[in-house]
């Protein structure tokens, strides 16, 4: 890797804080440390964790970087939750929901949450079974969570409420967005992913069905 963290973090977010780059290592450290253990992500991508994972999530809060109200579904190991939680407490008022359904990884995310001190709520159930528990945010994230048409239906609550959805996905977003066309309609905007020139975060709003 020819450029340090530090710098690759910076080409996409210029200013960012030390504090929030402490808090991103020492997140990283946390979780390698765990992932010995549970299954948080590929071990074929631990080795280009920091590229694969923290900064294609950050890439997302620079899309909306005055949003205060956040919702990430399916957290998983954190991307890209936990990572915004942290770029979050820089912003009085901020803070993110956090929905998991599996335990063990529910309980990595309380971990990395508590160390950061990040304004985060970790919900360890399934999506549906928080849509009357959490108002609709501003934003709503998902990475590697399922197809966009199963998105739509996972999120409908609050994107028909008005929230506004940046999704993660890869070469075959396409084919994912005709799929959802004899159903939804909705305004779309198509970001390139600065980490991944094959991947784009799809901004969703307006979300109605047909």
């Amino acid at each position: 890797m020819t450029k340090n963290r530090e710098e690759s973090l910076q080409e996409i977010l210029p200013h960012v804080s030390r504090e929030t780059l402490e808090d991103l290592f020492a997140f990283e450290t946390l979780f390698r440390k765990w992932s010995k253990a549970i299954n948080l992500a590929s071990p074929s991508t631990l080795d280009q964790l920091w590229e694969r994972h923290i900064l294609d999530s950050a890439q997302l809060y620079r899309l909306a970087p005055d949003a205060k109200v956040w919702l990430d579904l399916g957290s998983g190991g954190g991307f890209p939750g936990v990572v915004l939680a942290i770029f979050l407490k820089q912003s009085v008022g901020s803070r993110i929901d956090l929905v998991e359904s599996n335990s063990k990884k529910a309980a990595f995310l309380r971990t990395a949450i508590g160390q950061a001190s990040a304004p985060g709520t970790v919900h360890a159930a399934r999506i549906d079974a928080v849509w009357q528990k959490i108002a609709t945010p501003e934003i709503i994230t998902a990475r590697a969570l399922a197809s966009l048409k199963e998105l739509f239906v996972l999120a409908e609550p609050w994107l028909i409420g008005g929230a506004t959805a940046l999704f993660q996905k890869g070469r075959d977003y396409r084919r994912e967005i005709d799929e959802t066309r004899d159903d939804w309609t909705f305004d779309l905007v198509e970001h390139r992913s600065v980490v991944d020139k094959d991947s784009v975060v799809l901004q969703i709003s307006n979300l109605c069905r047909l």
